[in-house]
């Protein structure tokens, strides 16, 4: 016997829509802006978190060895973003799981350590907008963001599911970890900018949402997963 799946948990940035390689970009023109390179190995840390120790904006004061004005840079940051993430679209195979969730009659809800904001602009946008989700977490519902497992506890409840009924689909190896540390099966989808992380914790990893169909993957999951009440 095993426990049947009820609803499935998706990341936001580098899952649905691939804003994470247009932010790491929109930085790195501000930082050779300023005659200096983006680390790209402090940068990954910040991806799925909203809590990560580095900060682009300190980082950059330092390296220059003076004070930069915050919110001429936050709109630097903003106006760069707008003209290389404007035409982004959902990822390959996202609609194809919406679609067949519903067919399903599955729940679908967002857990992302983005802002309510910054998440609902996006999918209205995309017209797929609040009204087309079960829940939608984000990182003003919980006391912490990714890794720490709050927003998919918080999704979980909102769901009215057990950790043992839902899957959880990340890009990135502090979406992971909260995923795992919720006790929820993790399905890693690396995007651009994650496909180097170790994303070994998943209980599965696919190259895209099209490498398998949801039923196969249902399918997949109930095989792998026995009912823990047996």
């Amino acid at each position: 016997m095993v426990t049947a799946v009820r609803a499935l948990i998706f990341d936001f940035d580098g899952l649905l829509v691939e804003t994470e390689l247009p932010i790491f970009q929109a930085w790195q023109r501000i930082y050779r802006e300023h005659g200096h390179e983006l680390p790209i190995d402090q940068w990954m840390t910040t991806i799925g978190t909203a809590s990560a120790a580095f900060d682009p904006f300190e980082d950059l004061q330092h390296r220059i060895g003076s004070a930069l004005d915050r919110a001429n840079v936050d709109r630097l940051e903003r106006d760069y973003y707008r003209e290389l993430g404007a035409l982004q679209t959902l990822l390959p195979g996202v609609q194809d799981y919406l679609r067949d969730a519903h067919h399903l009659g599955l729940k679908v809800a967002i857990a992302s350590s983005s802002s309510r904001k910054w998440v609902e602009e996006h999918l209205e946008r995309l017209s797929i907008g609040p009204a087309a989700w079960d829940a939608i977490v984000c990182r003003e519902d919980a006391v912490r963001t990714k890794p720490d497992p709050a927003l998919y506890l918080e999704a979980l409840r909102r769901l009215r599911v057990l950790a043992s009924e839902a899957i959880a689909f990340e890009d990135s190896i502090n979406g992971i970890r909260a995923a795992h540390d919720a006790g929820i099966f993790s399905v890693a989808v690396p995007g651009q900018m994650t496909a180097g992380q170790d994303l070994g914790l998943a209980s599965l990893r696919l190259s895209s949402l099209t490498e398998m169909p949801l039923r196969t993957l249902l399918a997949q999951v109930g095989q792998s997963r026995p009912d823990p009440a047996n």
